[in-house]
């Protein structure tokens, strides 16, 4: 995705690798998911109305952007790949065995997983109507939906193909991207009763569109990154400031305006996307260790995504969070450190071998 004069090298089972701005998009991403991920968790057992849970309720609302991104970066990614060289054939084997299968794989996994802890009733097993809930929504645990999204995603971008070729700017391929978003969501409203919207990427199809610009000019991302940051960094503060007030009141039950807190919600989310894009290129130019290492991270970003979650609940039932707010803050930084560090050790020793492909699909 950049020239290899910006890329870092480095060595994976012998092999010279070559990290990128992306790997270093997916490396942010994946943080913040794990971050997102633990602070839920921590939430649940701090002391309503204290400062201790305030912190948390913002933190948490604030780096709810994973998903948006993650799609925003596949859109850009698989466009900018199939406008070089479209084979159809190749193209939905690929997506079916490393993402079809991850999905239907984990997801397996998971509902034997909720169900072994106790998280979920014995007759689970036996309910076909459940089976196929779980497998239809992405609600075999609470972060699979991301993956059926994707799988979505690998369908509608082919169509996009032509919209991408006439390489509209990225301001207006937002302003497009918005417009869409709000006709599905009305169309939603008064006619489709789509039961968990969320689940599918007609909720997404503005980082879809948008990153599917992007994707048909990557090479002048950097460029319109240095030229336009400082007004891409207003604008995402000012829908910032609208959207955190309206997120705060929605995950406390209180009256929202659907419509506004979901046109916030999009606004931000998609604005942080190109946030963190221009921020991995910002970092490309660093050498240091630690911008290897979370390139490293972002190579493994699908593997941490799938396993953190069972490590969180593990975790969870071994020592809840509790105590004075510098003990709970304690927690949630030991929570958080082995959610990542645990599964990108896996990855890195399974790294090219079939048992990595069988469950991850790479």
């Amino acid at each position: 995705m950049v020239p290899p004069s910006e890329a870092e090298a480095f060595t994976k089972q012998g092999k010279s690798q070559k990290l990128t701005a992306i790997d270093l998009f997916r490396g942010l991403t994946i943080l913040e998911v794990v971050a997102h991920h633990t602070s839920g968790i921590v939430l649940r057992y701090a002391v309503p109305d204290t400062l201790n849970y305030w912190v948390l309720e913002w933190i948490n609302r604030t780096l709810h952007f994973a998903v948006p991104a993650f799609v925003f970066l596949s859109a850009m990614v698989l466009t900018r790949s199939l406008l070089k060289d479209f084979n159809p054939r190749r193209y939905f084997l690929r997506r079916a065995t490393r993402g079809a299968w991850p999905y239907l794989l984990w997801s397996v996994l998971y509902i034997f997983w909720y169900v072994a802890t106790g998280q979920r009733p014995q007759e689970t097993l036996s309910d076909p109507a459940k089976w196929s809930f779980f497998l239809l929504n992405g609600k075999a645990s609470y972060h699979l939906y991301f993956l059926l999204v994707a799988l979505q995603v690998y369908l509608i971008i082919p169509l996009l193909l032509p919209l991408a070729r006439r390489k509209l700017s990225i301001p207006v391929m937002l302003l497009l991207g918005a417009a869409v978003q709000i006709v599905i969501y009305l169309l939603n409203r008064e006619a489709l009763h789509i039961p968990y919207p969320a689940s599918t990427v007609l909720w997404y199809m503005l980082p879809v569109m948008v990153g599917a610009a992007v994707g048909a000019r990557l090479d002048e991302f950097p460029a319109w990154w240095r030229k336009y940051r400082l007004a891409l960094l207003a604008a995402t503060a000012a829908t910032y400031a609208v959207y955190l007030p309206l997120a705060l009141a929605y995950v406390r039950q209180e009256g929202v305006n659907p419509l506004l807190y979901s046109s916030a919600s999009w606004a931000y989310t998609m604005l942080m996307a190109l946030m963190v894009l221009g921020l991995a290129y910002s970092l490309q130019r660093f050498t240091a260790t630690w911008r290897i290492w979370l390139s490293i991270i972002g190579t493994f970003s699908l593997q941490i995504y799938l396993i953190h979650p069972a490590l969180l609940q593990a975790l969870q039932t071994m020592r809840a969070p509790g105590g004075d707010p510098s003990s709970i803050a304690l927690t949630m930084v030991g929570y958080f450190l082995v959610a990542l560090i645990i599964p990108t050790v896996t990855a890195l020793v399974l790294v090219d071998t079939r048992l990595s492909k069988f469950m991850f699909g790479r």
